[in-house]
């Protein structure tokens, strides 16, 4: 017995809504960085109890302040890998994160994910991030961290040749999805290892650099302080931690 055309088109869509659905699951879930951390730093071997906080995507006029004053008042140091045309949007963030102790890291310029870019336009798309932020800040970037992770093993060589270590994270908040404080604080407190090094973002939205909300980072980081140090850890930068190792921590 043949199907009628309205079941078929009816089985076609749940079957794509199904698809659809995996998809965003998977995104929202699942840690992209997994599949690409090879050849890169994502975490450190450490025998001491030491972890990273780092923020993606900013500088932002409205969250980064609050989370400069949540981490002040934690009294933490955190690297912050920024975006050179955010830096050049908001120096006096920029020029704020430097002056307080925090470490930056290059971000890209525009955040454009730089997956099978051509070697010229790779090396432009972080020359430029390095300049903007050299010429806001003062400081010369030496970690890069690529949007949204994605690197080839070419790619990968091209930053290295740059005089770039590529820094990815072993523990993702996925603050982007906005999940609750209440949940990300013991998702993270449970799960911290040492040397892990943890991701958030100080701005960004799901699918462009600008917008986002990162309210629930700010009421993180308090909680997650105080839990992590009840466990007898301390917070440092990506060069503190790669200090503790004496081969730079890389871990493939």
């Amino acid at each position: 017995m043949k199907k009628s055309p309205k079941r078929i088109v009816i089985t076609v869509l749940i079957v794509v809504l199904v698809a659809a659905l995996a998809v965003v699951a998977s995104f929202v879930f699942f840690d992209e960085a997994l599949i690409t951390r090879k050849g890169t730093i994502y975490r450190v071997r450490s025998s001491d109890k030491v972890v990273a906080l780092t923020f993606d995507d900013g500088p932002s006029p409205e969250w980064t302040p609050q989370i400069l004053d949540a981490l002040k008042k934690a009294d933490v140091k955190a690297t912050f890998f920024m975006l050179g045309q955010h830096a050049v949007e908001y120096p006096e963030i920029a020029k704020r994160v430097v002056a307080e102790g925090h470490e930056i890291g290059n971000h890209s310029y525009s955040h454009h994910v730089l997956l099978f870019y051509r070697h010229r336009k790779l090396q432009k798309e972080i020359r430029d991030g390095e300049k903007a932020i050299k010429d806001v800040t003062g400081v010369t970037t030496t970690y890069f961290r690529p949007p949204k992770s994605w690197l080839t093993d070419h790619e990968k060589n091209v930053i290295n040749a740059m005089g770039y270590k590529i820094v990815l994270w072993s523990l993702n908040s996925k603050d982007w999805v906005t999940f609750d404080d209440k949940y990300m604080i013991p998702y993270l407190a449970n799960n911290a290892r040492p040397g892990d090094i943890i991701l958030f973002h100080d701005g960004g939205g799901l699918f462009k650099p600008e917008g986002g909300d990162r309210s629930e980072t700010v009421k993180t980081i308090p909680g997650l302080v105080e839990r992590l140090r009840a466990k007898g850890y301390r917070f440092v930068t990506i060069t503190e931690l790669l200090g503790d190792d004496g081969n730079g921590g890389a871990k493939h």
